[in-house]
Formats: C-alpha cells, sequence, structure tokens
C-alpha cells in the first residue's frame, strides 16, 4: 500500500484546514466585505504577482494598540481582514547554526529574502563562511518579474537591503560606511555598498528614505567619482525626491525615489513614555517635521504598483511582478518608546495593506502576504499597573484611557527586540502555506512557490 509522504499529509492537512477555514461566513467586524472570498484564498496554483507587506517589529502588541486607539477593541484593521493566518518564529542563528533568539532586522529579514537562516547584522549572506545567497528580488528578476522596494526607512536599511545586496555587515550602507565589510569593497572585488548594489541591480522601483547614502561618492570601480545618485542616473534611474516628482515619473523606465535624508519623518507626534507614566494624552495626527510633499506609504505603495504592472504590460510579459513594502518606523518608534508615533506608523501600514488588498480583488492571482520582521517591546498594561520602566497613558479614539509599557531595557536606552513568534496572513495563490505556526524561511519557499522562480 503507498503511504503518502510527510510533505504530501502536510499540504493535505493545511488545505483541509483552509477549506474549512474558508467555508465560515463571517458577518462580524472582522468581516472582509465585497473582497476577495476566502475561498479563492487558499488556491494552490501559481501566482503572476507577489505582494509582501512587512510591519518592521510590528508584534502582536503593536498590532492590538493601534487597533485598540484607532478602531475600537471590538474593530479590525485592515490587516486583521486577511482570510487565513498563521504564526512564524523569528529567531536567528550563530556562526554555528546554533539558535540566537531574538533576531535584528537584517537577520530576520534574511531568512525569508534567501530562505538561509544568518547572524545578526549581516545581509544575505551565510552565518558562518559569509557567502552570498541568492534573493527573491534576484531570483524574481533572472525569472523574467519586473521588481520593486518601498520603505518607510532609508532604502539601505536592513529590511529592504536583504532584497538587493549581500553585506557582511548592515551598517555598511553608502561608500563611506564600509568599515565593516572589508571584503565586500568594489577595491577588494567585493560587490561594493549597500546603496551600489541596490541600484546596480537595477530593481524598477525603489522608493524610501536615505538620500544621505546616495548622495555620497564612489571611492572605486567604473562610476568612480560620481555620487550614488548620479551612479543611478548612469544606470537610466528617474530620480525624484517627493510627491509631485513620483506622480510624472515615466513607466518602463526604473524609478529612485529618496524622500527624505535619513528616514521618512513619521506621520504622527505625541509624548513618549516616561518612568511613572504620562498624563493622558491624544495623539497628534501630524508632524511638523514631515514636509508636506512626502508621499505616504500607501501612495508610494499604489505608485509602485501601477508602474510595476505597467511595465510588464508595455513588455506584453506573461510574468507580473514581486513588490516588499516595509512599514520601518513601527520598529523605530518602539525603540524610541514613543506610542503616539509608533500607532500612527502602524495606522498607515495599515493603509498600505489596504492597498494591496484592492489590488488583489481586482488580480485574484496576486498572492498578498503581511507579516513583521521580528516581535517588539510594547505592552499593553492595567491603568492601575506602576511598570518598572516607561509608560504612557493614552485616550484612545473610542474615549478610553490605555496605558503601554515599555521595559525591556532600562530609562534612556533603546527599547529591545523580542524573541516571540509574530502573526502572517495572506490571500492569493499558496496562501494556505501560512497556515499554523511555520518558520521565518518558510515565507521564502511560499514566494518562490507562488511565482515558480527556479
Amino acid at each position: 500500500m503507498h503511504r503518502p509522504g510527510r510533505r504530501q499529509v502536510t499540504i493535505a492537512t493545511a488545505l483541509a484546514a483552509a477549506t474549512a477555514a474558508a467555508v465560515v461566513v463571517t458577518t462580524t467586524a472582522g468581516a472582509s466585505g465585497p473582497e476577495e472570498p476566502a475561498r479563492n484564498a487558499i488556491k494552490s496554483g501559481k501566482a503572476k504577482n507577489v505582494i509582501l507587506l512587512i510591519g518592521d517589529g510590528m508584534g502582536d502588541s503593536e498590532i492590538t494598540l493601534a487597533r485598540d486607539y484607532t478602531v475600537g477593541a471590538n474593530g479590525r484593521l485592515n490587516m486583521d481582514k486577511f482570510p487565513l493566518t498563521g504564526a512564524y518564529t523569528t529567531y536567528a542563528v550563530h556562526a554555528d547554526g546554533t539558535p540566537d533568539y531574538v533576531t535584528d532586522s537584517a537577520a530576520s529579514g534574511s531568512g525569508w529574502a534567501t530562505g538561509v537562516k544568518t547572524v545578526n547584522g549581516r545581509i544575505s549572506k551565510t552565518p558562518g563562511t559569509d557567502k552570498a545567497v541568492p534573493t527573491l528580488l534576484e531570483l524574481a528578476q533572472k525569472n523574467g518579474y519586473a521588481t520593486g522596494s518601498v520603505t518607510t526607512a532609508e532604502l539601505t536599511d536592513a529590511t529592504p537591503a536583504v532584497l538587493a545586496s549581500h553585506a557582511t555587515d548592515r551598517s555598511c550602507q553608502g561608500p563611506a560606511d564600509m568599515a565593516k565589510c572589508p571584503s565586500d569593497t568594489i577595491a577588494r572585488g567585493g560587490p561594493g555598498s549597500i546603496a551600489e548594489q541596490s541600484v546596480n541591480h537595477r530593481a524598477d522601483v525603489l522608493l524610501g528614505g536615505g538620500k544621505q547614502r546616495f548622495d555620497q561618492k564612489v571611492t572605486d570601480g567604473a562610476y568612480k567619482g560620481l555620487t550614488v545618485t548620479e551612479q543611478a542616473q548612469k544606470l537610466g534611474y528617474q530620480v525624484v525626491t517627493d510627491n509631485a516628482g513620483l506622480k510624472n515619473v515615466k513607466a518602463g523606465k526604473p524609478v529612485l525615489g529618496l524622500f527624505a535624508s535619513g528616514n521618512v519623518p513619521t506621520e504622527w507626534t505625541g509624548k513618549p513614555a516616561a518612568v511613572g507614566g504620562t498624563d493622558p494624552q491624544r495623539c497628534v495626527t501630524s508632524n511638523p517635521n514631515r514636509p508636506a510633499a512626502t508621499p505616504s506609504l500607501a501612495d508610494s505603495a499604489a505608485k509602485a504598483i501601477q508602474l510595476l504592472e505597467t511595465k510588464q504590460k508595455q513588455r506584453h510579459s506573461r510574468q507580473g511582478f514581486f513588490l516588499q513594502i516595509e512599514g520601518a518606523s513601527i520598529d523605530k518608534q518602539d525603540h524610541a518608546a514613543d506610542p503616539c508615533g509608533q500607532i500612527g506608523e502602524t495606522a498607515a501600514f495599515d493603509r498600505a495593506v489596504k492597498v494591496a488588498r484592492a489590488y488583489a480583488a481586482a488580480h485574484p492571482d496576486t498572492l498578498v502576504v503581511t507579516t513583521a520582521d521580528h516581535g517588539h517591546t510594547s505592552q499593553i498594561v492595567p491603568l492601575e499597573a506602576t511598570p518598572p520602566g516607561m509608560s504612557a497613558t493614552l485616550v484612545t479614539d473610542e474615549g478610553q484611557q490605555l496605558k503601554v509599557n515599555y521595559s525591556t531595557n532600562t530609562p534612556g536606552r533603546s527599547q529591545e527586540h523580542t524573541g516571540t513568534e509574530v502573526r502572517i496572513a495572506a490571500q492569493g495563490p499558496q496562501a494556505y502555506r501560512v497556515l499554523g505556526v511555520t518558520n521565518q524561511t518558510d515565507l521564502f519557499t511560499t514566494i518562490r512557490e507562488a511565482l515558480r522562480l527556479r
């Protein structure tokens, strides 16, 4: 008698679970409404497009905090409405392959970008031998897909870097930042800084911050003496710096959008957490340090999708596109114990999720995945709690008080990532693969199989 292999049993079990989930008709606030029916989310065929959304540091606590504040405890965010939801583990490894239980964004991003776990601080290279491993973006390009990366961080920051570069250390962002990556320098026969590699890869769309890295001058090789921005222009990139420029770019030519010198300024502001807590506050849904011409993450996501789709239509390509969208400063504001900045960035990311899901509703051959790279520090605690670290009290949109605690490091120091598993949710072809508890590296396989990357 033939006995099914372990993989066959696993997939069959996942499909059965997905089918059971799909036939449940939801009538509560979590309903998907007019969007793609859940039953379509369990398709196991090929995807034409993949949109991967990463909320950096967006663990369950961060999601719950944004939900409670903006739509209410019984409300639902756009990211809550995916038909299939699971969790994945996020640990990194030491050089010998043993677990490092709390990851940074470089190692975690490298995990889904390459399918290989690595050491903290490393960008898409092996943990022990420091060898480059092919990334999803590279494989997608090789197989004829258009590619893009959108972020609210510097484009050379860890999460966007894992797709379009290979570096011994994440700090090697521009030509002047190579101290920890001597073997990666062009002078030593390496690929250069993360900024140089990113434009050399000729991804079709690169949108984010980090203009300061691209303004650095190349020190060796064919583009010596030019800034990386000038290098990009030599390679055919349209370079834009604000929303008006982004709206006017021409499809078919690569686009480099540099919307801030460093990280893109946050959308919201407020009082950070403090020892002993804060007076109850409402968040300010604006930021005087954010120029009015700065595109939102949702606007950048929508433009990226349009540019990638149009390029493939112009080429009459049967393949679609691969796009990564990162809400980066959820993490950065969590580090700073700034609940209003953190909630505002989560809300901004959630609007980008809405853009992606709306596109998928009209293009059901699109796999959309939303997840985080790692957990973070914020916790919702009772109002009467007296945490040993820093806390803040907010007045939510429901008119209720909510206390947020930040105690993963001593006050005055950067708050820390946590080693918890995080949510992963999906819809479209191969979405069933996110069900249950999986490993971060399994996301690489999900996307590779969805796009049939070889």
